[in-house]
């Protein structure tokens, strides 16, 4: 099949639309149930660029969960605590702990399920039955993986009555050396981003403090990979073999920090116990749960606490989480590590980082302030690496 005609393009006006190859062969996707549509290719594509990636830096399978051509994490197989399975509600799932796959799709899913509502996503490894179950309970509009077995496509194709969209990709397709796009008529041609991410990028590190252990520097890792397809200006916080929270799209650096560094924050406050014991109200779904613990971890908690409302959300009404008390569970937090697309123009940067317990940094160095950017990561004993290579995609 050298080409698939699209319902439309981003836009239901966007008409004709299809993906094809140019040069006349084969596309390198099968699709084995639903429609796609033209976001759907764009997150499918640039989502599986980001789990090969990392399966190749790391070893280990991967998954990433993908909305608006951005991930909202992505993961790599580790187990998850117990803490953690219930914040990402998992712990009822069989088999969890003998599916890596199925460990990094649970987490990448887990990690901002607000944002992941409905979303694409991407495995780098063949679909297996327990990741499949985790994935048909939720909200989602399609996969791409490099196969499936019989069990997992047969409970993928159950979703969304019938019209779940699932892609298998061919592994072993690299894509010609330059691409090419349009803009207004205009046409764009560029080399493609080949840089590779390993452990060899995280050797220059300009700080006082150079003890990078090999665990944080697969966070470190997992967060240049997943900042190599979000769309920039980007930030990316990991920790424990996942992104924890993306700040993407902002036209100031800071204001990515201070968005990835809110969502790390929030993947931290879900695994308190004041969060893991709320009584939810019979009847609540898996969507609900996610609106309501968001607003109880905001500060406009009475919107689920005050009187008349508490009665719809919750069986017993929880205790506030007050602002104190969170403040104080964040403060013991370090061990994080922070990975950006382009260079921190200012130490602000590394002062909202360490208030959410980053410990490691990468980016690329290059700013006429990086002294200032050093001494305030010296101040706070981090350890960071100057990769020296932008990472800005659009």
């Amino acid at each position: 099949m050298n080409e698939f005609q699209l319902k439309y393009g981003c836009n239901p006006n966007q008409k004709p639309a299809r993906i094809f190859m140019a040069d006349g062969s084969d596309l390198p996707v099968e699709i084995l149930n639903g429609r796609p549509g033209y976001i759907n290719f764009l997150d499918a594509f640039n989502s599986w660029q980001l789990v090969r990636e990392l399966k190749e830096a790391t070893g280990m399978c991967a998954a990433t969960s993908f909305k608006h051509v951005s991930p909202t994490s992505a993961a790599v197989g580790k187990k998850l605590s117990p803490a953690l399975k219930k914040a990402c509600f998992v712990d009822d799932i069989g088999g969890l702990d003998d599916s890596p796959l199925a460990c990094a799709y649970a987490r990448a899913r887990g990690t901002d399920r607000m944002s992941s509502f409905g979303d694409w996503i991407a495995l780098s490894d063949e679909c297996d039955e327990v990741t499949a179950r985790i994935i048909a309970r939720e909200v989602s509009d399609g996969i791409i993986a490099p196969s499936y077995s019989p069990k997992a496509l047969e409970i993928l194709k159950g979703k969304k009555k019938g019209t779940y969209n699932i892609v298998r990709m061919d592994p072993s397709y690299v894509p010609a050396e330059i691409e090419r796009k349009q803009v207004f008529g205009i046409t764009f041609e560029q080399g493609r981003n080949n840089y590779k991410i390993d452990r060899a990028t995280l050797c220059n590190i300009v700080t006082k403090n150079k003890q990078l252990p090999e665990d944080k520097a697969v966070d470190l890792i997992i967060s240049l990979i997943t900042l190599k397809y979000t769309q920039s200006n980007s930030v990316c916080f990991a920790a424990d073999g996942q992104a924890i929270g993306v700040g993407a799209g902002q036209q100031s650096r800071i204001h990515c920090t201070r968005l990835a560094a809110q969502k790390a924050d929030l993947w931290h406050l879900r695994q308190h116990e004041k969060v893991l014991s709320l009584q939810f109200a019979e009847g609540v779904g898996r969507p609900e749960k996610n609106n309501i613990i968001d607003l109880y971890l905001s500060d406009d908690a009475d919107e689920v606490l005050a009187e008349g409302a508490w009665q719809k959300n919750f069986a017993v009404r929880p205790e506030p989480f007050t602002r104190e008390e969170k403040a104080a569970y964040l403060a013991t937090i370090s061990g994080v590590s922070l990975g950006s697309d382009a260079f921190f123009p200012f130490s602000d940067n590394i002062e909202r980082a360490f208030r959410s317990g980053v410990t490691y940094v990468a980016e690329p160095g290059g700013s006429v302030r990086d002294d200032l950017v050093i001494e305030a990561a010296d101040n706070h004993n981090m350890v960071m690496a100057f990769t020296g290579m932008r990472l800005f995609h659009h």
